[in-house]
Order: C-alpha cells, then structure tokens, then sequence
C-alpha cells in the first residue's frame, strides 16, 4: 500500500516535534517585536516541508534524529536552520511582491510594515548562521551560504523579470530553481552529509532535492491560476498582478496565436488584474496548464529516479511520495 502523506509526516512526527521546540527556543530574542513578529510568521500554518526533508533524507541514510540527540550531527539542528531561512526568505519576499496575504492570513509586512518584516528577516538569517556553527562542519556551513546566496541571486533574477514577458522557458526554470529550489537541493543533501555519505549519495539526493523544488515551483505557478485564498492562502492571479512571467504564461504565449500572445504579454508588461479574464481565456484555450502540470511531472520523475542509489526503506519511499504530491496537488 502507497504511502499518504500523512504516513510521510508521521515518518518524522517525534523529530518535527523537537525541531519546532528547537525553532521557538533560538526565535527567542530581548527585542519585544523580533519575538511577536517571529512567531506570528512560524506559526502561520505552514507545512514544514524542507525541514521534514532534512529528517527523511538523514533518515534514509541511516542516520535517525531521535538516536543524535547530543549529537552536532543531529539533523534537527540542522531543519531548523532550513525553516528559518525559509521564513526570512518569505519575509523579504512579501515585501518586495508587495503581498497582503500568505497562507490565507495577512502577511506580516501588511500587519507591522515593511520595515519591520525586513529587519526580523535579516534576523532570521543572521539567527540561522548562529546555529550553523554549532553544527560543527564545513561541509553544513558550506552548502548553507552557497544556498542563501543562490537564493538572493534568485529573487534579484525575479526582480529583473518583472513585467518583461520575453522570458524563456529557460530563464523561467533558472529562476525557480535558484529562489526556491536551491533550499530543497540543501535540505536533502545535508541529511546525507550528516549522515557521512559518500558523494555518491550526496549527489543523488542533492538532484532529488533540486528536481522536487522545481516541482514545487511549477505547480505553485499552475495553482495561481486555478486556485484561490481559500485552497491556496493566496488570491488567484496574484503573479499577473506582479507581472511575473510565469511557466503557463510563458506556454499561453508560445502556443496561442499572434492576437493571444500579445494580449498575455501586454498584461504582464501593464500588471495588475485588469486584464486576468481575458488572461485566463488564453491560458485555458491553448492548455497550458496541462503543458505546465506536465512539466512539473517531469521533474517529480527525475527527483523519483535520483533515489535509485538509496537502500530501499520507508522513509525513501516517503521521499518519493512528496515528489509525486507535489504535482498530484495541481488535480
């Protein structure tokens, strides 16, 4: 019988548990809004998934966080730097995307300002280095500062594109795979590292990781279009609205007739929801949501594939569950 994703969750229920008391503990600051600030954004309903990943990916390597208790190898430490740097990555993006909701709440720069959100997202990640150190490896540190720089890289790339809709398909995927699936990438392949894997290993759940991130990304892109605040924590063409050149904006234009293309783009190039109807119209009529969810089924398989070189266990086989939820949830 498949596993649910639930069953994935329960894998690492106990070490979610000790990473979310690790995450309140170290959010603690003598700054008054650090703290209420912080804790609105972690407990704003988010799943923990690159954390949980941390724990499956140790776990499938052998190395179980409820054995490493004292251990500077134990992977708690190490999915409560990820979740952090996440939760500063989200900060500095709600900013800079002027959002006014995530997850179906307001975001935090609408409540306490932009200022604000900025400064505890610096926090954020100047908390997580902290706790790098701790850790006691070269090898964590490095593959976490690389990853915050490719990550900031990434949003910058993003920042370029806006309202610019002769974005390939090319530049689309170099993006994503930089702002978002770059923090995958690490989380997978620090558990290997804690573990003492080869680079074998390494490099296979690394692939993983970058290949679900890619996933992740799509179908979130594909959800902006068929989803709403109530499924999604989001309102539906909330990318148009930013003028992001999305994967099915990018297919709409490509395959929609001259007329259509250059209605696509001028409402990226303009922003906004005036046109998001009319949008909507091309999007469905040359299928690029189905091309998109497509895409993002590719790259669930390649992540699926990368686990070959893993000891067959429970928690690979969660791993491969998430890569294949992560399209599933576009249906």
């Amino acid at each position: 019988m498949s596993l649910s994703i639930e069953d994935c969750r329960s894998l690492v229920a106990q070490g979610m548990e000790r990473v979310d008391e690790l995450i309140r503990l170290r959010l603690s600051s003598d700054v008054v809004l650090i703290n209420q600030l912080s804790a609105y954004i972690i407990g704003s309903g988010g799943k923990r998934l690159r954390p949980q990943l941390v724990l499956l990916a140790a776990a499938a390597c052998g190395l179980d966080s409820e054995e490493t208790e004292e251990s500077a190898k134990n992977p708690v430490t190490v999915a409560a730097i990820i979740e952090f740097i996440h939760t500063a990555t989200l900060l500095h993006d709600d900013v800079v995307d002027a959002s006014d909701l995530r997850r179906g709440q307001d975001t935090a720069n609408s409540v306490w300002g932009n200022e604000a959100a900025v400064l505890v997202g610096d926090f954020l990640y100047s908390r997580a280095f902290e706790m790098m150190v701790d850790v006691h490896s070269l090898d964590v540190m490095s593959i976490l500062a690389t990853t915050t720089n490719r990550i900031a890289e990434g949003e910058v790339m993003q920042l370029l594109n806006v309202n610019e809709p002769d974005i390939t398909e090319a530049q689309y995927i170099e993006v994503i795979q930089a702002k978002t699936a770059r923090l995958f990438q690490a989380a997978t392949e620090l558990g290997a590292v804690l573990a003492g894997q080869p680079s074998e290993v390494r490099l296979a759940l690394a692939s993983y990781g970058m290949h679900l991130g890619t996933a992740f990304q799509i179908a979130d892109d594909v959800l902006d279009y068929q989803s709403d605040s109530g499924t999604m924590g989001k309102n539906i063409g909330d990318d148009l609205g930013e003028g992001k050149t999305t994967l099915p904006l990018i297919y709409a234009m490509r395959d929609g007739d001259s007329a259509q293309a250059a209605l696509v783009a001028d409402a990226i190039r303009q922003g906004g929801l005036d046109q998001l109807a009319a949008v909507m119209e091309v999007v469905s009529k040359t299928d690029a949501l189905a091309k998109s969810i497509h895409r993002a089924s590719e790259s669930a398989d390649a992540a699926v594939e990368a686990l070959s070189v893993i000891p067959q266990s429970k928690h690979r086989d969660a791993l491969a569950r998430i890569a294949r939820y992560s399209v599933e949830r576009l249906y």
